[in-house]
């Protein structure tokens, strides 16, 4: 079996930001037929499902006859994930890096190149979030007040919190 890191790697590049890179047609709702993606790409349907299965993210979910998979969020490509509006907890974190904190605390969390604000139910999740790129610091979102303010969240399959933007009244830095 090849490095399950780099196919998921792959894989996430496929789903949520260049299906076209080996010919990969998503649908509006960001699923990809699984026979076509196999038949496309060097992945086994056994890896496929390993990925599915232990991805710590959560990332990728099947449809329930298994036919078609998707990203769960974080694509930069136009999909609809069929999120619906909900009430966040009172509380949600984002994981960073002190080198981005200036720009946050100007503008707020922005969603960058995706879709939506990526946010954390934990600490635990925020932590893991922002030690990918270095010493982490975690941002606490006033996720009630925000809501209150008629912000709009919505919770992806894996239970990643997203919302537009986060303006910097919302954000606190944990000590």
């Amino acid at each position: 079996m090849k490095n399950l890191k780099t196919t998921s790697k792959f894989l996430s590049l496929l789903l949520r930001h260049k299906p076209e890179k080996v010919g990969l047609t998503l649908d509006a709702y960001g699923w990809a037929n699984v026979a076509e993606l196999l038949q496309k790409t060097n992945i086994t349907q056994a890896e496929l499902d390993t990925i599915v299965a232990t991805d710590t993210k959560g990332r990728y979910s099947y449809s329930a006859d298994r036919r078609q998979i998707r990203a769960n969020q974080g694509h930069s490509i136009q999909v609809n994930l069929e999120l619906q509006p909900q009430t966040p907890p009172a509380v949600l974190y984002h994981g960073t890096v002190d080198r981005f904190l200036a720009s946050i605390q100007a503008q707020g969390l922005q969603p960058q190149k995706r879709h939506h604000v990526h946010l954390s139910p934990d600490l635990a999740t925020a932590n893991i979030v922002g030690k990918r790129r270095g010493t982490p610091v975690i941002l606490e979102i006033d996720a009630a007040r925000m809501h209150a303010d008629n912000h709009i969240f919505y919770c992806s399959e894996n239970g990643v919190w997203l919302t537009d933007e986060v303006p910097p009244r919302y954000l606190k830095r944990r000590a």
